[in-house]
């Protein structure tokens, strides 16, 4: 049996080279562990492999669109999740008290309208935090989900919502009922050609969308879908 001799150079050199390599390989286990941890921690659709959908509304304006929506959730006995601002929250208190009374679930669109993803940790818990607060205050229970602004998150919105106890909440299907070249009929299709099980429908509270919901709700009905809050497909 013969036996190689290392020198004592080439042996520090395969020591290093092991060590950078170990290192390596910890650092991407650990940042796998972490993107596991970050996508979990949003949900872009539900998890029931049921015929049953979530409607999340979005609000920061359109009041005057409110009550008619809800007279549409109600007819149909349907329960949703609104999202409010707390600014909005704050200057609307009794709408959002109507709200929540009426069995809808309210969740959490932070304090102001702003693209989260351009704030550090203590900005996103900051705006979290104080929209939670005004929440809280108003209805007497903790909201439990964060919808950030236009979708707009980073690492520091994930880590800061969670720390405050709130799943974040995207969506699958996008109505994109604010912009101005959205039509009822366009709104419609939107959903339903998109539609699946366990999916968010975002909306907003817009013209458009009040004059959308009663044939969309009759479009899920005749497929056979139920819907519900956000609470009902997580």
């Amino acid at each position: 049996m013969r036996f190689i001799i290392l020198g004592r150079k080439t042996l520090i050199s395969i020591l290093v080279v092991a060590l950078v390599l170990i290192i390596l390989l910890v650092g991407f286990l650990r940042l796998n562990r972490a993107k596991e941890v970050f996508n979990k921690d949003i949900y872009y659709q539900g998890s029931r492999e049921e015929k049953i959908v979530a409607f999340a509304c979005n609000i920061d304006w359109g009041n005057e669109y409110i009550g008619d929506m809800l007279d549409i959730f109600h007819d149909n006995k349907i329960k949703i999740s609104f999202f409010p601002t707390g600014r909005w929250a704050e200057e609307n208190r009794d709408l959002l008290l109507k709200i929540y009374r009426a069995g809808h679930e309210i969740g959490n669109h932070g304090y102001s309208h702003l693209d989260y993803d351009k704030l550090d940790y203590d900005g996103n818990y900051k705006e979290i935090a104080k929209a939670h607060k005004v929440i809280e205050g108003i209805i007497d229970e903790s909201p439990k989900y964060f919808a950030p602004p236009s979708g707009a998150y980073n690492e520091f919105t994930i880590q800061a919502a969670r720390n405050l106890g709130y799943k974040t909440i995207l969506w699958s299907i996008d109505t994109i009922d604010w912009r101005e070249d959205s039509h009822k009929d366009l709104i419609v299709s939107r959903v339903i050609e998109k539609i699946h099980k366990s999916a968010i429908v975002l909306m907003h509270p817009t013209d458009e969308t009040r004059k959308a919901l009663p044939e969309i709700i009759n479009k899920l009905y005749e497929m056979g879908y139920k819907i519900g809050r956000i609470s009902d497909i997580i």
